[in-house]
């Protein structure tokens, strides 16, 4: 009689001993890549944004020796990313819808012409409601920008005030309004537990942002940023409590509503989220190019962070002489689980769990203690093959992330 060995399909109940860490990432594909490009430059500058952004000084914005600068500083680049497809493209800042079409169109032009941009890729643009700037839409749309994200925060002239934004609630419905005359995909950012307001006016202002049948919603928390006129005056906010009943109201109404929550802040109808951030989340490549602009690059050698000079006029003077980057390192083995985690985790299903060595270069089974660990604390799951963090997991984040923190 002929037995058969029978080979288990669940993992014994002994726990597995961790794999040793190894010296060098071993990844076997670069990940999928994205361009970010900055414009530093905004009207005002509010007293809660800890961004690189700057009021533009005596003659106005150097529009044309930033788009120089960026293009060089692309043309620099290159070696880092030979060959690979650009699935992405963000412009942000700043207020990048103060830049003039032709200045967008010679942007993207210039992207286009140096890098194997995916025909299909999807490429966004920040703007902050303004007649002005609403007017450009059609001038955007056609340079090759498919995604507008607008800056509205609030609908209520009184909590714009307080927070220092120059756009009242009129000027964000028409900006509005000229968004989805011109482009199918539109991202509105909203903020809630602002200076002096309630649970009802929170929600008033999701329902207008709702109301126009946008198919992605950023909503954020307003915090008190280090180095800000409000985190060295702070005016009055709702409290803790109060600031949670709107996170979850907002959560409950934007699901009510069709919009699957699925990253910390944001919410998107069906297939509509934004591809881009999702690459940032689930440990995508990035370049990043403009002031102040940080990049996540991977190759045979490791994975490497950069962040190019900060002040504009420092980037634009570097320009002349090939000198873009302010910093860079290379990422330690010892660093990439708690990187990879601080992004992944984000996301409200999580992601694969052979995507943390197709990312890292680490082998899941290196981080064996430290994901048991956020088990048992009931901080995460592992379901059908998904690292995925609690609903726990999802309200303490940070305590989840600082479980794959290793010295």
């Amino acid at each position: 009689m002929t037995t058969r060995r029978i080979i288990p399909l669940a993992p014994a109940a002994t726990p597995a001993r961790a794999l040793p860490l190894p010296e060098r990432p071993q990844l076997e594909a670069p990940p999928p890549l994205s361009v970010y490009v900055h414009f530093p430059w905004c009207v005002k500058k509010c007293p809660y944004c800890d961004f690189n952004s700057h009021a533009p000084r005596e003659g106005g914005i150097p529009e044309q020796a930033w788009l120089d600068a960026v293009l060089a500083d692309l043309q620099h680049a290159l070696p880092q990313v030979w060959g690979r497809r650009v699935h992405s493209v963000f412009i942000g800042g700043g207020t990048p819808s103060l830049m003039s079409a032709a200045t967008l169109d010679g942007l993207l032009t210039g992207l286009r012409m140096l890098l194997p941009l995916d025909p299909l890729a999807e490429v966004t643009l920040e703007a902050n409601p303004g007649t002005v700037e609403a007017e450009r839409f059609r001038d955007y749309r056609a340079a090759g920008v498919n995604r507008l994200s607008l800056g509205i925060q609030s609908f209520d002239d009184a909590m714009l005030a307080k927070i220092g934004r120059i756009h009242g609630g009129d000027e964000a419905r028409r900006a509005i309004d000229a968004a989805r005359t011109h482009f199918e995909r539109v991202n509105l950012d909203l903020m809630y537990a602002l200076p002096g307001q309630t649970l009802d006016m929170a929600l008033a202002d999701l329902d207008t942002a709702i109301g126009f049948g946008v198919q992605h919603l950023s909503c954020y928390h307003l915090t008190l940023e280090p180095n800000t006129p409000f985190a060295h005056n702070p005016p009055a906010l709702p409290d803790d409590d109060t600031a949670a009943d709107m996170q979850e109201a907002i959560e409950a109404r934007l699901a009510a509503a069709g919009f699957a929550h699925y990253e910390t802040s944001a919410f998107a109808r069906p297939h509509e989220q934004s591809r881009h951030n999702l690459n940032y989340w689930t440990f995508g490549d990035y370049l990043g190019l403009g002031p102040g602009a940080h990049g996540k690059l991977s190759s045979h050698e490791g994975i490497r962070r950069e962040m190019r000079h900060k002040h504009p006029g420092r980037y634009l003077e570097g320009a002349a002489r090939g000198d873009f980057i302010q910093e860079a390192r290379e990422v330690s083995v010892a660093e990439l689980p708690f990187e990879f985690m601080m992004n992944a985790l984000r996301l409200t299903d999580g992601v694969p769990a052979k995507l943390f060595a197709a990312r890292t270069g680490v082998p899941l089974e290196a981080i064996t203690d430290e994901l048991a660990r956020a088990r048992e604390r009931g901080l995460l799951e592992m379901a059908e093959g998904q690292l995925r963090p609690t609903l726990q997991g999802r309200r303490f984040l940070n305590e989840l992330l600082q479980v794959f923190l290793r010295d």
